[in-house]
């Protein structure tokens, strides 16, 4: 009885003890993990944002004159040139009133001429006879005044037929002077007065004349810009009216995205960053670049708009979608990179990555990063490229822990083709 009490308790320490053994060595195994190498790549600086597509240009064609559509020359979605005559309003009437108005011009010049090439005028040659009679009066004033004086130094004469003659002449002489300056007048002032207000009778016609051409040209509507006719809402016969758009053309051989932007990553991006657009129905993709950048932000959204400007090949891109922006501010060409996977999430001194020494140790580095694009992430300092990172299975794992690298694909593929062979103990 002793003997086989002392047997079951040694029985029991050496079970006791291979269990304690194989859960401490359980224990102690080296942690799983996947590494790759620590390179050096090419990174961006990349800023995003969503927003709509607009056209390059648009212009709403507005008539400037009130009339009926006479007939339209193109249809939505007709492709036209920049001064391409697009549609003719009833103009009939403003026909009419230029003729009017170009016969008005045409005598108005005739008059000028006239006027012109004229000689004195009637009222000139009245004046030069004027002046010469009065002068033949001045002249026989005269006389009659020197013989009364010979007559009064001789006594033969009174002194007051003296004066009378004197103040005869005096008058005769006043009148022909008068005569001779209005005879100046008419020659000089007066003919060019004539010709200057013939000439503004010119001037006066033909502005009215363009004035009606203008109008009548304004029944002929041009595209103001080459494009494509985006809208015509009225059909020929109805009132095209000022202020109503008559067509609208829009330019889309380019478009232009409009972005919102953060407004704390706006200040990176400039004029003239290269860009991608993505329109987010269809997935298609083009390049672009910025072409402006909103110096105002938007006080609803804290948002700095960005337009990025891209070429449409085979106009594609129509207005009106929604776009995703891809804007570069800047490239890193041989920078430090590793996988985002390689962070470690939640560190308390900041942040930091396992590398694994080729002893198979882990150490825990704090680093600094940079740019991150995508699933990569700029290192400025920490880590060095060759060194290994740990990129599966880092979280938990002590600093100089063991680890064991592992191959996870290669390890299923083997499991995969050799299948641990059945269990024949029971």
């Amino acid at each position: 009885m002793q003997k086989t009490t002392i047997l079951l308790i040694t029985s029991c320490l050496v079970a006791t003890f291979g269990c304690s053994k194989k859960e401490g060595s359980e224990a102690e195994a080296p942690a799983p993990v996947q590494v790759t190498a620590v390179t050096q790549d090419t990174i961006r600086r990349i800023i995003t944002g969503d927003g709509m597509l607009f056209p390059r240009d648009q212009a709403s064609v507005m008539p400037k004159i009130a009339s009926p559509v006479e007939k339209f020359y193109v249809n939505r979605g007709d492709h036209v040139k920049q001064g391409q005559l697009l549609a003719v309003l009833e103009n009939r009437d403003l026909t009419a009133q230029a003729a009017e108005g170009q016969g008005a011009m045409d005598q108005a010049e005739s008059n000028l001429r006239t006027t012109s090439g004229a000689s004195v005028p009637e009222a000139g040659v009245k004046a030069q006879t004027d002046v010469d009679a009065d002068r033949q009066a001045m002249d026989a004033a005269k006389k009659v005044f020197d013989s009364r004086e010979e007559l009064f130094k001789e006594g033969a004469l009174a002194r007051r037929q003296v004066d009378e003659a004197l103040v005869s002449y005096t008058q005769a002489k006043a009148q022909f002077d008068s005569a001779q300056e209005h005879l100046r007048v008419l020659q000089g002032v007066a003919k060019g007065e004539q010709i200057k207000t013939a000439s503004s009778q010119v001037e006066s016609a033909k502005a009215h004349h363009q004035s009606l051409e203008a109008q009548l040209s304004y029944a002929r509507i041009l595209s103001p810009i080459g494009g494509v006719i985006a809208d015509r809402p009225l059909y020929a016969g109805e009132m095209a009216t000022p202020g109503t758009p008559l067509l609208t053309v829009m330019d889309i051989s380019r478009v232009v995205a409009r972005v919102s932007v953060p407004q704390s990553q706006a200040a990176t991006v400039k004029v003239g960053h290269p860009a991608t657009i993505t329109q987010v129905d269809s997935g298609q993709e083009v390049p672009g670049k910025v072409i402006v950048v909103s110096p105002a932000t938007d006080p609803a959204s804290t948002t700095v708009q960005v337009w990025v400007e891209a070429e449409n090949p085979g106009e594609k891109l129509k207005p009106g979608a929604s776009v995703h922006a891809v804007i570069v501010t800047e490239m890193f060409k041989a920078a430090t990179v590793v996988p985002i996977t390689a962070i470690l999430p939640g560190e308390e001194k900041g942040t930091a990555v396992l590398t694994v020494s080729a002893d198979s140790t882990a150490h825990k580095k704090q680093v600094e990063l940079g740019v991150r694009e995508g699933d990569k992430v700029q290192i400025l300092s920490g880590v060095k490229p060759g060194e290994e990172v740990v990129v599966v299975g880092g979280l938990g794992v002590d600093d100089k822990a063991k680890v064991k690298i592992i191959n996870t694909s290669v390890e299923e593929s083997d499991e995969d083709e050799n299948p641990a062979p059945p269990d024949t103990k029971k």
